[in-house]
């Protein structure tokens, strides 16, 4: 059965990370101007994205929902920054609530 999550397309390469949306504008973020990284959680599940890991830079940002393809990839890069609190992804995905969990910022 398809996933409301089939429908994005992510990009990674060396340089930034793309997120190719079904309704939305193509959002690009390249490595060099990320800020922040957090979980973002709705109340939207199941029948739609209800946790998205979000990599927001002062100009730019994508956002990506856990299940996506290439979702794994992105967090497998992101996971390895210094600092990075994985006590929050814990909390993120035992989360039912709309809340925001943040994993790292740039020192």
């Amino acid at each position: 059965m398809k996933q409301p999550e089939d429908d994005f397309i992510i990009t990674v390469t060396a340089e930034f990370v793309k997120v190719e949306h079904p309704e939305r504008e193509t959002e690009t973020l390249f490595w060099n101007d990320l800020e922040a990284i957090l979980l973002i959680n709705t109340d939207s599940g199941p029948w739609l994205p209800d946790i998205w890991l979000t990599l927001a830079g002062n100009d730019s940002g994508c956002i990506i929902p856990h299940g996506t393809k290439g979702f794994e990839q992105v967090y497998d890069i992101v996971s390895k920054y210094k600092g990075f609190d994985f006590e929050n992804v814990t909390r993120s995905m035992t989360s039912t609530d709309n809340a925001e969990f943040l994993l790292w910022t740039k020192p």
